[in-house]
This record gives C-alpha cells, structure tokens and sequence, in this order.
C-alpha cells in the first residue's frame, strides 16, 4: 500500500499529482496547481469528470472554449466559500492565474449527460457539524444531491484550533447499499497560521492498517479504508478539502461502534 500521508513536491507549478495508479486504487485523482498571477494550467478529463476548486486566489477559466471570465474571491481558504467549476469527461479546461492561485483539481469516472457547471459561493448553504469541541464547518462543493456528477463528491471543512473532526470515527468502505457505500477519499490539509500541524488517524477495525499522522500545510492524506478522524493542534485552525468517489455516488458511512456513546455528549 502506498504512502498514505503525501507530501507536496516543491513550492509552484503542480505541486501534487495523485492519480489512482499512483494511490493504488480505483476512482479517485486530485492535483493541485500553485500559481503566480498570470501563470496558465489546463488539463483534458477525457474518460473523467473534473471538479477546479479555487482553494485561494482567483483565475480565468474556460471549457472547451467558453469563456467563465474571472473566478474566485477568497485568497485563503479560511476566507468563505470557494468558486469551482464542474467539467465533464471529455472536455478540456483551461485557467490562468490572476492572482497568486492555489487550484484544486478533483477527478474520478465520469458518465454520459453532466453539463459543465460553475459553483458560486452561496450555492450549497455552510453548515455547522458537531458541539463543543468536536464543532467544524462544512461546506458542500458537490454533494450527492445535486445530480451534478456521475461519481465526483466534493466537500470542504474547516475545523477550528483544539477541535476534532471526522469524529466521531466514521467509515465508508463496504459496498454495501443501503448500509454502507464505499469511497475512496482524499483530504488536502491547510493550517492557518501555516506553520502548524494537525493529527489524523487512518485505521480498521483489525488494525491491519493504522497509522497515525502529522499532517502540515500542504500535505495530503490518502483514506482508502477504514476510519479516519482528524484532530486540530490547538492555536491552528485546520482547513481540509475532501474528494470522495466509489461505485455509487452515496456517502453512507458507519461509525464506529466503541465510540457511539459520543453521540449523546458532542
């Protein structure tokens, strides 16, 4: 089994490049492009579906030739909500930096009749998750609801300094509908200030994969089984962007049993 905690690859240009060969899985791909204002990427998604996520800064974007004009508003992930822009297989996109850009690319099989489609902020309403020390905030980029997307899902959280997230611990890994659907996920890590870090825990319930994590600014974690709960360092707060796909479009998860009493107190 790869690596599951991936560090970037230097400081500009694509800074990460996981592919399913390179994670050693089936559905899910994320790249992530840093920038310099006036610095172009673009990308073909052939047999996939992409889903560009403005993580911080703002860009020109295009789609097979239609121009969406400037995008973007928050120029850190801690500012509000994204801009993104959903591409279909088959198409080929385009962006160039007007700013200082970090672009998320998130990629998995695609299906035939998905329309290209820009989402603003404000489109899916943020919500607060959990009590206590266990409160994040979650905003939906592409849920399973907005049939906007053969398998892409895209959700993105930010959980304050001293608080838990993921948690408690929770599964999607048995193709088992309606129990249970199974996702691979990616989680792409942000801490502000930048030179903090954050925990997380990939495991099962055999424990025949558990690893713990120091996760930094940049890096990103591979979850392709089991639970994964993620607890921010106290003084950092921890922005994460996840990109879940499986056989079935359906976040169904499991929690874990030992830990169900939490649900009463946080």
């Amino acid at each position: 089994m790869p690596n599951l905690l991936v560090k970037p690859n230097g400081t500009s240009g694509l800074v990460h490049d996981i592919t399913p060969q390179s994670a050693g899985w089936t559905y899910v791909g994320f790249g992530l492009n840093r920038l310099a204002s006036g610095e172009k990427t673009a990308g073909e998604s052939a047999d996939r579906e992409t889903c560009l996520v403005l993580v911080s800064g703002k860009a020109k974007v295009s789609v097979d030739g239609e121009d969406f004009g400037e995008l973007g508003e928050r120029m850190t992930p801690f500012e509000g909500q994204p801009y993104a822009v959903y591409v279909p297989k088959g198409s080929r996109w385009e962006a160039t930096a007007t700013t200082a850009l970090d672009l998320a690319v998130c990629s998995a099989p695609g299906g035939e009749g998905y329309k290209t489609k820009v989402i603003r902020p404000g489109t899916h309403p943020q919500m607060t998750r959990g009590k206590a020390t266990n409160t994040r905030y979650v905003t939906n980029i592409m849920p399973e609801d907005d049939n906007a997307a053969h398998s892409l899902l895209v959700v993105e959280v930010i959980t304050p300094g001293g608080h838990t997230s993921s948690y408690p611990p929770h599964k999607h890994d048995e193709d088992n509908l309606p129990a249970e659907s199974f996702l691979e996920e990616t989680y792409y890590h942000r801490l502000n200030p930048a030179q903090g870090f954050a925990m997380q825990r990939v495991y099962t319930d055999d424990r025949s994969l558990d690893e713990a994590m120091a996760v930094e600014d940049g890096d990103v974690t591979l979850v392709p089984k089991g639970y994964h709960p993620v607890a921010a360092i106290h003084g950092y707060d921890l922005y994460y962007l996840n990109v879940m796909a499986g056989p079935s479009r359906v976040w169904k998860f499991n929690n874990a049993k030992e830990h169900a009493w939490l649900f009463t107190g946080v």
